[in-house]
Order: C-alpha cells, then sequence, then structure tokens
C-alpha cells in the first residue's frame, strides 16, 4: 500500500531516497522475498515511476486507504489463499516478519473451523504510561492499563476470503485487521519488529536511515 498523498508529511513518502532506494521499493523487496507475487497501490499520476520498482502489478489508489486495499485486492488471483497487507511507510518490515504473519494462517483450520485465525497482525508491547485526556487535549482523564494493549504495525495478513467479505460493505478503517474484526473475524497477534518504524514525518526519515545501515531487509 504506497496510495497515500503523504499529507502530514508534505510530499508523497513513498518515494524519498531511504539508503539510496524509493523508501517503497524497500517494502516491495521484502515482499517479494516472503510471497508470490505483489501488488503495488500508487496514487494517481505515479504508476509510470512505479513500474521499475519489482512489483507484478502496479494499482492507481482509491480516496482512502480501504480503498485503495479494495483496488489491490481486485489484481489477486482468484485461488490465493491468503493476502499480506503492508504500508509502504514501514520500510524497514523484514522478510522474516512477511513469514511471521503468515505462518499461523498456514497452520490454522480452515475458515470454515470456529477455532481458525482468519487474520494475524505484528504488535509490540507499550513501554509508555498512557494517558486518557479530555476535550481540550490537556487535561489528563485516565490512565490507561497498558497490559492488554500493543502498538500494531503491518505486515498484516488474512485468510483472502475473509479480507474479501471485511471489505464487501466498502468501509473504512485504519488497518485491514479492524474491518475483519467488524465482520466476527478472529485475529491474532506475533511479535512486531523494533526497527519496523513508520514514516510519517520528515525527522523521521533520518532516524530510518540509520536503522537501514544496520542490516539487510
Amino acid at each position: 500500500m504506497a496510495g497515500g498523498s503523504g499529507s502530514r508529511f508534505g510530499r508523497p513518502k513513498q518515494f524519498e531516497s531511504l539508503a539510496g532506494r524509493p523508501v517503497v521499493e524497500w517494502s516491495v523487496t521484502a515482499a517479494r522475498k516472503a510471497t508470490d507475487g505483489v501488488v503495488l497501490v500508487v496514487p494517481a499520476g505515479e504508476e509510470d515511476r512505479a513500474l521499475s520498482l519489482g512489483a507484478d502489478v502496479v494499482v492507481t489508489g482509491g480516496e482512502t486507504r480501504s480503498a485503495s486495499v479494495r483496488r489491490g485486492l481486485e489484481h489477486v488471483p482468484d485461488q490465493v489463499d491468503v493476502v499480506v497487507v503492508h504500508d509502504a511507510a514501514r520500510p524497514l518490515a523484514s522478510p522474516a516478519l512477511f513469514a511471521a504473519v503468515v505462518a499461523p494462517l498456514l497452520g490454522a483450520e480452515s475458515e470454515e473451523d470456529a477455532d481458525g485465525v482468519d487474520g494475524v497482525v505484528c504488535g509490540i508491547a507499550i513501554a509508555d504510561t498512557l494517558k486518557r485526556v479530555g476535550g481540550n487535549g490537556s487535561t489528563v482523564t485516565e490512565t490507561v492499563d497498558r497490559t492488554s494493549l500493543v502498538a500494531v504495525q503491518t505486515p498484516q495478513a488474512f485468510r483472502a476470503a475473509v479480507l474479501r467479505r471485511a471489505h464487501a460493505a466498502g468501509g473504512d478503517a485504519t488497518d485491514d485487521a479492524a474491518l475483519v474484526e467488524a465482520i466476527g473475524g478472529k485475529v491474532c497477534v506475533v511479535p512486531g519488529e523494533a526497527h519496523n518504524v513508520k514514516l510519517t514525518v520528515p525527522s523521521d526519515l533520518a532516524l530510518l536511515e540509520h536503522l537501514a545501515g544496520g542490516g539487510e531487509w
């Protein structure tokens, strides 16, 4: 998923240079190592630039993230059992992390089995104390118990049929797991990666540059 406009970043962040390569190319390379095919979703007008990044198919995104996922799903072959959705804004997700979210689905029972897993997300424990604040944004109303909370990342993997059904209603969410949960799907969590940092603002790029120098993806 590289269809965003980069409004918070100030420009399309997915095409920024990270250690000499476009940000989005890092994700395509990792996905290529861990999957059978890659569909890359990009903003309108960026299709030609994206053709050289290694994806099997380049698709024009929609108005929202979920709409872009649906456009990508249209190009996933019907016979595919598991679909992995990943945000280009997390360029340092490793091929091993892609494999980790897929593994529980390959080992689970069928979709019809009530004990089966429909989706897998990766997440990391929250180290900071969490506070809920009031409407003015400055008054603390509650300290939130963090023991049962995780910060969720991508990639996220799903049974293809369940993911298609979750998107069939045309809803929107900040991640695909929320849509799967909304239709009663069972989603589990595997450990994420500390270096799987999300590129949101320009200052994040310096951190990613530093992290990118410490390993191969």
